[in-house]
């Protein structure tokens, strides 16, 4: 459970559930910080651009779907981090969440999984036994990791797709909507697909 004031990096679509997050778990949420957006969300005033000077005990959370964002963004970030476990999602005790991750509805974590920091694990994620997962990932609403899955720092796993067991997944790839993963995927690559296969090599 998160304690105290929190404050949100982050004004857009990812915000939104996570703020509904926050609030249906009545916890308190002093503002938003995103230069492009103003006026209130759910109630709670949008703040445009982030002052760090702003209530400095209060905690954040860095609420943008956009991995390589999200990073740019915690990196100028001076409020400490916290992270939000919603109150409908089931985590297994002996499964470890890093600072500033965000685990939504309904989600179910079990035993002996390693989840970086300020990853995204959003709506119904089902994520099996002693998998690691690395910093800045975003596991897409609905997808399936079976046990013993590995996926590197800043990877992408779209909605609905089921990765098997044992595979590893590298770092800042794609693994597009509806995909089965049946093998290992190499570093900054799109995959997609069942059985899932390289579609192209992202460019920086």
């Amino acid at each position: 459970m998160v304690e105290g004031k929190i404050i949100l990096q982050g004004g857009g679509e990812h915000a939104k559930v996570v703020l509904d997050a926050l609030l249906s778990d009545k916890l308190e949420v002093l503002g938003l910080f995103d230069p492009k957006y103003n006026g209130n969300l759910f109630g709670i005033p949008q703040l445009g651009k982030y002052d760090p000077g702003f209530e400095t005990e209060a905690l954040a959370i860095v609420a943008i779907g956009n991995n390589k964002i999200r990073r740019e963004v915690v990196a100028i970030t001076k409020h400490n981090f916290t992270r939000i476990i919603h109150s409908t999602a089931i985590v297994s005790q002996h499964a470890e969440i890093g600072n500033g991750s965000m685990v939504l509805h309904g989600v179910i974590i079990q035993a002996q999984t390693r989840i970086g920091n300020h990853v995204i694990v959003n709506t119904g994620v089902r994520v099996d036994h002693d998998c690691k997962i690395d910093d800045y990932v975003h596991l897409a609403p609905g997808c399936v990791l079976c046990g013993t899955v590995q996926v590197g720092e800043g990877t992408l796993v779209g909605a609905g797709s089921t990765i098997l067991p044992g595979i590893k997944i590298g770092a800042w790839a794609v693994i597009g909507a509806g995909s089965v993963v049946t093998r290992n995927v190499p570093d900054g690559v799109v995959v997609a697909g069942n059985p899932a296969k390289i579609l192209s090599q992202i460019n920086e």
